[in-house]
């Protein structure tokens, strides 16, 4: 069975944990929750609208954790390194009942402390890899993953695509890994999910499900396009 992660920015709204059990329910097998940061680097418009909302409403790194409870299935956090290196922050996410960490501006030559302190902590780090990565630094990155391996699906930051790249397809059909490979940025329809699977381990959806959060979409509403991934990945 493939692997399906929608995203959410935590905070987003008044009753954005209420999205998280719909999002399981309609067959999430994780959770990615994003603690707002103020200079989303990696991120396209719309989670960038996102996370500016959030901190509107006044988001905070400890209301986005209190809230993860909430989710049935495991939760992976992602934010920033500003956020992530600070000491103790590895035990934090364990405290909240957070399984892993993505932190997509590290560079692999910055991690072993945070990878120790997270392997301490029982929160298993996942690393990002481009289709622009050199071989022998994709497998490194491999190997030192835990949790999963986040295949990126294209040079660009986060955000809708009319089609998946091919340099994403290839790029998870030649990862040798451990642990999962899953494939993110640019899926948004059905049929890029059922296309990812074919060589990943599974997706991860992000600007499409917080469109439709931004849009005013119930958690049954974004539960029913979850769903429909759901679909896709369990036909493919």
């Amino acid at each position: 069975m493939k692997i399906l992660m929608p995203y959410l920015t935590g905070g987003i709204n008044p009753q954005w944990t209420e999205y998280l059990p719909a999002m399981a329910e309609s067959g999430a097998d994780w959770i990615e929750v994003g603690i707002p940061f103020s200079d989303p680097t990696l991120d396209g418009a719309t989670i960038q609208e996102a996370s500016t909302a959030a901190l509107a409403n006044g988001t905070t790194p400890q209301t986005v954790l209190d809230g993860l409870a909430a989710s049935p299935v495991p939760v992976v956090v992602s934010t920033y390194a500003n956020l992530a290196l600070r000491k103790g922050f590895c035990t934090q996410l364990k405290d909240a009942g957070a399984t892993g960490l993505i932190v997509p501006d590290l560079p692999l030559e910055e991690a072993p402390a945070l990878e120790q302190e997270a392997a301490d902590a029982g929160i298993e780090l996942a690393l990002l890899v481009s289709p622009a990565t050199p071989p022998e630094r994709a497998r490194e990155i491999a190997a030192r993953s835990r949790g999963f391996v986040y295949a990126v699906s294209s040079m660009s930051t986060t955000g809708e695509r009319d089609h998946l790249p091919a340099s994403a397809l290839e790029l998870a059909a030649r990862l040798q890994a451990d642990c999962p490979v899953l494939l993110g940025f640019g899926i948004s329809q059905p049929e890029h999910a059922a296309a990812a699977a074919q060589v990943a381990d599974g997706v991860i959806v992000g600007a499409a499900i917080m469109r439709r959060v931004l849009g005013g979409a119930s958690p049954a509403e974004v539960g029913a396009y979850v769903a429909s991934l759901r679909a896709a990945l369990d036909t493919r």
